[in-house]
């Protein structure tokens, strides 16, 4: 799966990306508005605020011929504080009210796609690595909260601040004001420009963060047996093509949103340059008084400052539009059909099972299963054999109704699987694996997983059948132990705790996949042992790998290419010398 990058790009919008992302903060829109009027309020103040120093240096320079008004100067200090300070005030208050605001947004995204997870069919996942859904719900959602965060209001701020400057400077000299805003014009077109180019770079380096987490996600998962293989360099190189395109995409868009800075210092700069020769021309004219050139040249730092806040925000946003388009592209992804209005249930089942004609496939164009039928009883053992390939895990992912059959019917105790809910279908089932998936947490909380009301007598009951309450009861904290990288559990203990799981599950059918693979010859007999006690009073379908563990099987389905070549118990297989025979007397001399 690796370097694979998920499902295909699609063509990139920032501006529809970004109308999904206000939709979805919709509910916060209200404490956002207040936020950025705060915000927007404050700036103003910073505005008026060289008006007044103007009005400071003509008193002092008036003062220098005439005398000195103290009061006059006093009351113009004392309102340059209340300005400035209810300008931090109102900057704080923006700013605490967007933390807030935009770590909310952050939680109901992660919540949102945790939800989706759960709501999306196996089929998606058959083409996405676990990696790039890991980056969507970390990378991406930090990319949206921390630059909501850093960017809206410091773009309302900077918009404030450029147009209510601009129109101080109209007001104080007009001839200044087109002097400054002629010598910053060119920062405009060069923003535009670099915008332009930096947004493809933007979304390639969101795009290979995910490529570069589903690889190692997968590489390191599966560590002892890229080290058995030897396939180290693979792996390595894999991940040196990832991490090339990650570096190339990161440095274009950094580097791009890099010049931003240093090109608006140097307009700004080139204002202020402008600003004092021309200003200085007019001062000896008369025109303006020496108050108009120190408030312009705080005027123009007022105008350049956002230009540079504008770059630096609209970079953000940016990266924010690649990552939203990245989560609202998994929020949007097809899900599992409703069934909201399904009112049919299983309750208290036998057990009968019946296939009606499977047809399946994967793909609409690459038929699997063709035509599966088979009728199975209550209580019964059903072995699934063939060839890898042949459609074993495939029959059960169905039953599960894991996936959806293209025509045909399941039937659990005469009523058709696809009447009533998934949910419903799944508590018919308890399940043991090859993979012995486990969770950090304590014994008797893996024993119990999602079942409710489980009494602590129930989990020893269910550990003492399959063989597991004496080594238990030898670790330090017996049940409550908790299982991570430092408790080490051997194959067979791990597989013996997820039989256990399936007797407190206490269902009427059993899937088993057989996992007796990975042990010891003594530890297999164990886990059969363990096996044969949970599959007693339930229907159980087992996919079977070594053949001389289901001799005792009520029906044997022999499967090749999706069909049912064979079916019988064992001695009517052996006895009709067809492709069961066979593959069992090949397995036989093997391990004689």
């Amino acid at each position: 799966m690796h370097g694979m990058g998920g499902v295909p790009e699609k063509p990139k919008d920032l501006k529809q990306s970004l109308v999904k992302l206000i939709r979805f903060c919709k509910s916060y829109l209200p404490a956002m508005i207040i936020a950025l009027i705060s915000s927007a309020i404050g700036t103003v103040f910073q505005i008026i605020g060289p008006d007044k120093i103007k009005d400071l240096v003509n008193e002092i320079s008036k003062g220098l011929t005439v005398g000195i008004d103290l009061d006059a100067i006093s009351r113009i200090g004392l309102m340059l504080v209340c300005f400035y300070a209810a300008s931090a005030i109102l900057s704080s208050m923006q700013s605490f009210i967007m933390v807030t605001v935009t770590q909310k947004i952050s939680k109901d995204m992660r919540t949102g796609i945790s939800q989706k997870i759960n709501k999306l069919p196996f089929k998606y996942f058959d083409k996405v690595s676990y990696g790039d859904v890991l980056s969507r719900v970390t990378n991406d959602v930090d990319t949206i909260g921390q630059t909501l965060n850093q960017s809206i209001g410091s773009l309302v701020a900077a918009v404030t601040l450029l147009i209510g400057s601009v129109f101080m400077m109209f007001y104080t000299s007009w001839v200044l004001a087109l002097t400054a805003i002629g010598a910053t014009i060119i920062g405009f077109v060069l923003m535009i420009v670099i915008m332009s180019k930096s947004q493809n770079h933007f979304t390639a380096q969101q795009r290979e963060l995910g490529n570069i987490n589903g690889h190692i996600e997968e590489i390191y998962s599966s560590h002892n047996v890229v080290k058995v293989y030897n396939g180290g360099n693979i792996a390595k190189k894999v991940f040196e093509d990832i991490n090339e395109k990650l570096f190339s995409s990161a440095w274009k868009s950094q580097f791009l949103s890099g010049l931003m800075m240093p090109l608006m210092s140097f307009i700004g700069n080139f204002g202020y340059v402008a600003v004092c020769v021309v200003g200085a021309a007019l001062a000896l004219n008369g025109t303006i008084s020496f108050g108009v050139i120190v408030a312009f040249t705080l005027y123009v730092r007022l105008f350049t400052q956002p230009l540079n806040q504008i770059a630096q925000a609209a970079n953000n946003l940016q990266r924010t539009g690649a990552a939203s388009e990245r989560v609202f592209e998994f929020l949007e992804e097809e899900e599992l059909a409703d069934e909201s209005q399904k009112t049919k249930k299983l309750t208290s089942i036998k057990g009968d099972v019946e296939f009606k004609h499977v047809k399946f496939g994967y793909d609409k164009d690459k038929t699997i299963i063709h035509d599966f039928s088979a009728k199975v009883k209550a209580g019964q053992k059903i072995a699934i054999v063939g060839p890898t390939g042949a459609g074993k895990t495939t029959i059960v992912n169905l039953l599960m109704r894991f996936y959806e059959i293209d025509d045909g019917e399941i039937l659990l105790d005469g009523i058709p699987i696809n009447r009533v809910t998934r949910e419903n279908v799944h508590d018919q089932f308890c399940m043991v694996l090859q993979d012995t998936w486990l969770f950090e947490g304590t014994i008797k909380e893996n024993i119990i997983f999602s079942k409710q009301d489980v009494t602590d007598e129930q989990v020893v009951a269910a550990c003492k059948v399959v063989g597991l309450h004496h080594f238990i009861r030898t670790l330090p904290d017996g049940y409550n132990t908790v299982l991570n990288d430092k408790a080490s559990l051997s194959a067979g203990q791990k597989q013996l705790l997820t039989i256990a799981r399936a007797m407190i599950q206490n269902a009427p059918l059993l899937i088993l996949d057989e996992a007796t693979s990975s042990v010891d010859t003594r530890t297999e007999l164990i886990i059969q042992e363990a096996m044969d006690r949970l599959m007693v009073g339930r229907t159980s379908f087992v996919i079977a790998h070594r053949l001389s563990t289901i001799k005792n099987a009520d029906l044997i389905l022999v499967m090749e290419n999706g069909d049912i070549l064979e079916s019988g118990n064992h001695y009517e297989l052996l006895s009709k010398g067809g492709f069961y025979a066979g593959l069992y007397n090949s397995q036989f001399k093997q391990s004689v």
